[in-house]
């Protein structure tokens, strides 16, 4: 028979697997001697057994549960259902990861109507007995039945406003047992039966209701964000309740060992006198500042204090405490990592190593790599936020926060912003032609799109913050307007939006920037000591070179050639290159856009000196850099003087019925190989150029896209080649340059021993790599992908974090097969994974050269690949 169920003394800190995190953690502090009230765990293990089996708690964990329970009686000296000394219970959630709030949490079990009526004479506290039971009623209602808790919270207001009074401690005896009758009433409404009076019943029903809760909404959404499994389960605690609602001599709290914003040490907490713990966290009361428990219960707060010390000392971690004190005895009912920002994490890491108390790795896997995002980008005041107004909610796309103006296109947006004013670029959707104005703006807001949208992706590449498919705004782009909850916005109204939140609110709010200490730094550099995989930066120009370089980038692994395309003065050269009528006039214009790629790497190549610069050649279907509205295609038609049928007949004649699988990439390059050379012609003599002036030592690396094929390679490496050894030889240089390709095709993946003979080097594009390998469309599986996660089909989404059993494999398919041909051959990740700290765990098992992600993400894959490879030696 599997044990499915432990006593706290039966557990220890090392059992977070099988016990969850409460649970190990309660049997720790059990072991330490701490004043931890009796319990036990419903393990992890019970919880997979009981979705196993249909949502049914098996006869064999039932009777493990009740010999548990039988110990804790015998123990506590106390029985659950006893009228003369009632034994009442807590029973809490408590995953292996820590899931503050996601779940549900059941106190005062064991109460009915006659333990109520004994309690309230035992204690000689009928008014405690009474507030205890219909707070039982009410949780127990609204966990395990699923009445909504609104229908108690109105009865309470309705009491209250009877008696002319606005705080709960203001309602006496008989107020309680007011509540105490309409509660079961509510109860019987609903279930048509009355409330439980067997407190056996009462208990397996509350631990199954808990069970349940692993996979309620909130906290679905919760693992997906943090990728914690499902398949992990969650415990269930069941302890010996202490009650701080005994009076003014009890109360509760929650306490940190150090500020969670700044990792200052020192107690930071609240608590309230005469309360249970859900008024702490509801707040229906103002709590008290944890230091005025000194003067309160001095005795309560001297012990608190040792305890807190003990726990930091024990765990060499910030602990985030829950306490309770029942007529001026403490008890200790939780302790765990605290959450924290980024700010405090890094401190915190500094302070206990240069203490002794951990080691660099162990620093380094404390601090959560995405929340490095935090120290980047610029964010509300705290104040102004707290007093904004907030419109409507979307996803978190682009860190950072940002108000201004709503304007409606790419061309309003570069307008205000050549007149100084700050805006926010609102679209239905962004395109690659949009990026002229995202640049321009202070945020992009868009109505559809998910967090690997052209906006979410471009947003995050430039800084620029972004919130994504917020489908409760209406847009009304041929009036300039868009409309929320029925109050309409026009162009020129002031917006603000929080790219960490995905929040979006009313007026402007004040921004600060974000400080970066001189710890982040320190951290840092213990991650450059100790990962082996390099981080490089997707970045277009010099601005985010720049910035990459200063954020740690060890060079450019994606330079993507069409974002230099789009600034006003390129843009019509383009389009007079895909809409020329003959070769003379597609090379004019080539010419033209020659001279700008030429000045664009040179700027680069300054920047990067003799930093990687891996440029890859253009990719888009040729639709993508031609006007859609009538009257940019008006506009167009007079810039080439040409007659304005004619060209919207070419526009629809160049649309395709899957642009994504379309005449892109490698293909445009065949079909017209003078686009190759002008790429060529413009890399090799800017990187020439730089060379001979600054006395650098480059190597340009060439990147073919979307080849799947070994022959398409092989036909344009020939063309690059022998461009690129004219202009060397005219040159007199002796310059190297690589060509490889983007693996983004499942098939390149699946002949890459082919593709190889061909190419120095791969990157894996894994955006479009999932694409195809899933059939989903990035900028639409945001609509179907919340079906998923709601069934349990997706865990994750896979344009976050890599699929490791379908696009892993056909990576790791690729290397192996890369090697098998050339055993010095250069691997990367340029796609949105290189910036995600479980994907790049993967690619560091792979054993990858790097990863490249947008300039503000290198920390955090600098980051992340440290952790990753200290996990990987902590496993051999």
């Amino acid at each position: 028979m599997d044990k499915h169920v432990y006593l706290f003394n039966e557990g220890n800190a090392n059992m977070r697997d099988i016990l969850g995190g409460k649970g190990a953690n309660l049997a720790e502090m059990t072991n330490l001697g701490l004043p931890v009230p009796m319990g036990f765990t419903v393990s992890t293990k019970a919880c997979n057994r009981y979705y196993e089996d249909n949502l049914t708690l098996s006869d064999e964990i039932k009777q493990q549960i009740e010999l548990a329970l039988n110990e804790l009686e015998e123990t506590s000296g106390k029985k659950l259902g006893d009228i003369n000394n009632p034994l009442l219970l807590s029973v809490r959630s408590g995953a292996r990861a820590s899931m503050p709030g996601m779940m549900d949490t059941i106190l005062n079990l064991g109460l009915n109507d006659q333990v109520t009526s004994s309690l309230a004479s035992i204690t000689n506290n009928e008014r405690f007995a009474n507030d205890s039971y219909r707070r039982f009623i009410q949780m127990y209602s609204d966990v395990v039945k699923g009445i909504p808790k609104s229908d108690f919270e109105n009865i309470i207001d309705d009491v209250k406003k009877q008696k002319g009074i606005t705080s709960d401690l203001d309602l006496d005896t008989s107020d309680l047992q007011v509540l105490i009758d309409r509660f079961k009433e509510v109860y019987k409404k609903y279930i048509n039966e009355e409330f439980p009076q067997d407190p056996k019943e009462q208990l397996f029903s509350a631990i199954e209701a808990v069970f349940r809760s692993w996979n309620n909404d909130r906290a679905q959404v919760y693992r997906r964000l943090n990728n914690i499994p499902s398949s992990w389960g969650t415990a269930v605690n069941v302890q010996m309740m202490v009650f701080g609602n005994m009076g003014n001599n009890s109360g509760t709290g929650v306490a940190f060992t150090r500020n969670p914003a700044t990792g200052e040490k020192g107690l930071f907490g609240e608590y309230l006198m005469n309360a249970q713990g859900e008024d702490v966290v509801a707040g229906i009361r103002t709590p008290k500042d944890i230091s005025s428990l000194a003067s309160d219960l001095p005795d309560c707060y001297n012990e608190f204090v040792k305890i807190s010390e003990l726990l930091e000392d024990h765990y060499s971690d910030m602990q985030d405490m829950e306490f309770t004190i029942e007529n001026k005895k403490l008890y200790i009912l939780q302790t765990r990592a605290g959450k924290r920002t980024a700010q405090a994490a890094i401190k915190i890491a500094c302070d206990l190593v240069d203490s002794g108390k951990i080691t660099k790795e162990e620093a380094l896997l404390r601090i959560d790599a995405k929340s490095l995002d935090q120290l980047l980008h610029p964010v509300f005041d705290k104040e102004a936020l707290a007093n904004a107004s907030k419109l409507a909610s979307g996803l978190p796309a682009s860190p950072g926060a940002a108000s201004g103006s709503i304007v409606f296109s790419a061309r309003d947006a570069k307008k205000a912003s050549e007149d100084n004013q700050k805006v926010i670029l609102v679209r239905l959707e962004t395109t690659p032609e949009d990026i002229e104005g995202m640049v321009h703006a202070q945020g992009i807001l868009t109505i559809r799109g998910g967090m690997t949208s052209h906006a979410a992706v471009v947003a995050r590449g430039m800084g620029v913050c972004c919130v994504s498919g917020c489908e409760a705004i209406k847009i009304d782009e041929a009036n300039k307007k868009i409309i929320i909850n029925d109050k309409e916005y026009s162009e020129g109204d002031y917006i603000s939006i929080d790219g960490n939140t995905g929040y979006v609110y009313e007026g402007e709010i004040k921004t600060v920037e974000s400080t970066i200490s001189g710890d982040f730094a320190t951290v840092m550099s213990w991650a450059d000591e100790i990962r082996t995989l390099n981080v490089k930066a997707n970045a277009d120009n010099s601005k985010d070179t720049q910035k990459a370089i200063e954020l740690g980038a060890s060079g450019i692994g994606l330079c993507r050639t069409e974002h230099m395309f789009f600034e006003s003065d390129r843009i019509l050269k383009i389009r007079e290159m895909i809409l020329a009528e003959n070769d003379e006039a597609r090379e004019k214009a080539l010419d033209e856009l020659y001279k700008f790629q030429k000045q664009d790497f040179k700027k680069m190549y300054e920047v990067l000196k003799e930093l990687p610069l891996t440029v890859r050649y253009l990719d888009p279907p040729l639709h993508e850099f031609l006007p859609k509205k009538d009257e940019e295609i008006i506009t167009l038609a007079n810039a080439m003087n040409i007659d304005v049928n004619s060209l919207k007949t070419k526009i629809n004649d160049l649309k395709e019925v899957n642009p994504m699988m379309g005449h892109r990439g490698c293909r445009l390059l065949i079909s017209y190989p003078s686009i190759a050379i002008m790429q060529t012609k413009a890399i090799i003599e800017a990187a020439i150029e730089v060379t001979e002036e600054f006395n650098y030592l480059i190597e340009p690396e060439i990147m073919i896209p979307l080849v799947g094929d070994e022959q398409e390679l092989a036909y344009i490496s020939n063309i690059v080649k022998e461009e690129a050894e004219k202009i060397i030889k005219n040159h007199n240089s002796d310059m190297k340059y690589k060509i490889g390709t983007m693996i983004e095709v499942p098939k390149a993946a699946l002949v890459a021993e082919d593709i190889a003979q061909h190419a120095e080097f791969f990157s894996f594009g894994t955006n479009d790599l999932t694409q195809m390998t899933f059939g989903f469309s990035r900028d639409d599986a945001a609509k179907f992908l919340e079906d998923y996660y709601e069934k349990n089909i997706f865990e994750t989404d896979p344009f976050t974090t890599i699929d490791e059993k379908s696009v892993g494999m056909l990576v790791k398919l690729a290397v192996l097969k890369a090697k098998s041909v050339k055993e010095n051959f250069e691997f990367g990740i340029c796609g949105e994974h290189g910036g995600d700290p479980k994907s790049i765990e993967f690619f560091n098992e792979l054993g990858l050269d790097y990863v490249s992600c947008s300039p503000y993400r290198v920390p955090i894959a600098r980051l992340a690949a440290a952790q990753a490879a200290i996990k990987a030696k902590n496993n051999k």
